[in-house]
Order: structure tokens, then C-alpha cells, then sequence
């Protein structure tokens, strides 16, 4: 199973997303979509289950802060903002989820500590803090959960 991963829209999908999410299964949407068009066109390329991040104030009636799922057996944990990512070392309980996906940071973050792979595909709407312009696959086999950060190649404004 292949997932698309996308957070910080801020109701814009660039025309790259298409591209790197084109034959995805998924799409998760880790909050500040910004607006209801935007989902509407993930939607276009595959299903979406999507939060509301810090900035959806018109969208929090119909998008809940974080939701748990099942994926190919695999439990998935999904919200805006999450800062308890352990290093590898601290992490020595229980995983809460096979994989956590957040966004807020507008930083690519794609680590594993212990049983759980933290993601957070970076920031694909407009670019802020000089950061780069990035989604995210998450790819699902028999045993393993991969994550890639992808970088979108846009003009530079």
C-alpha cells in the first residue's frame, strides 16, 4: 500500500502533488488545510483522511484534532501538532501507534524510535521560514512501514 502525506496547505495544492502522489492508495492531510477546496482536490487523486491543524477555525466542524486508524493491520496515529517524539534511546515503553503523522513544524521528520516511525512530511503550501517545499510517501509491505520525504521542485519567489 502506498500513502501520499501532506500537512501546512494553507489552501494551496501545487500542481507538483499530483505528480508525487499520482498511483497513491491514500492520502493523509496532517492539518492546516486551510480550506475545504483543498481537500476536494486531494480527493481527485485518492481518498483523504485529514485533521485540523491550529489555523482551521472554519474547518473544525467537519475535521476532528487527531484521529487513530487501521491500515494493513498497522495502527496509525494522526494530528497537527505533536511534540513527544523520544529519541531512540529515551524509548523504552509501549508504542501508542505503528506510525504517527503530524505536521505544524513545517520540518520534515521521518524517524523511527522503537516500534514507531514518526512523520511529518514538512510544509507543501506556501513556502515560510526558508524551509523546503515537501510531501511525503509512506510506503506499507508484509513487514516494514518506509517513509521518504519528497521535495517539490518549485520556483523559487
Amino acid at each position: 500500500m502506498k500513502i501520499g502525506v501532506i500537512s501546512d496547505t494553507h489552501g494551496l495544492v501545487r500542481p507538483e502533488v499530483y505528480e508525487v502522489f499520482d498511483g497513491v492508495d491514500l492520502i493523509l492531510h496532517a492539518g492546516d488545510i486551510g480550506s475545504q477546496d483543498v481537500i476536494i482536490e486531494l480527493e481527485a487523486i485518492a481518498p483523504v483522511k485529514a485533521v485540523a491543524g491550529n489555523v482551521d477555525f472554519e474547518l473544525r466542524g467537519k475535521f476532528k484534532d487527531k484521529m487513530n486508524f487501521a491500515l494493513d493491520g498497522r495502527a496509525f496515529h494522526l494530528q497537527h501538532i505533536f511534540d513527544a517524539i523520544p529519541e531512540e534511546a529515551d524509548h523504552g515503553g509501549e508504542s501508542v501507534a505503528d506510525v504517527i503523522v503530524f505536521g505544524h513544524s513545517h520540518r520534515a521528520l521521518n524517524r523511527q524510535a522503537g516500534k514507531t516511525l514518526y512523520f511529518n512530511p514538512g510544509s507543501a503550501g506556501p513556502r515560510r521560514f526558508n524551509l523546503p517545499v515537501t510531501v511525503g510517501l509512506l510506503t506499507l509491505d508484509e513487514k516494514t512501514i518506509a517513509g521518504e520525504v519528497v521535495e517539490l521542485r518549485v520556483a523559487a519567489k
